[in-house]
């Protein structure tokens, strides 16, 4: 049983560094994005690619956040 509370315990920790990793990308596509459009720098379809990742990113740590909260039933 204490084995299987570690496990999870790891897992939940895994899924907590995954999803602080994600948000820290997110940020950094957000001030890529902002950067190439102010500056005009950066071709649409390079725009539209970063933000596509970016949506990724969203949902992926949707995702984990979902995971890690627990289900509140009414």
């Amino acid at each position: 049983m204490a084995r299987r509370d570690d496990e999870e315990r790891a897992e939940e920790q895994a899924a907590r560094e995954e999803l602080a990793r994600l948000r820290e990308e997110h940020r950094d596509l957000d001030t890529a994005i902002e950067a190439l459009e102010r500056v005009g720098a950066g071709d649409r379809l390079q725009i539209q690619r970063l933000k596509k990742r970016k949506l990724g990113l969203k949902d992926r740590m949707s995702f984990l956040h979902d995971q890690l909260t627990p289900d509140i039933i009414a």
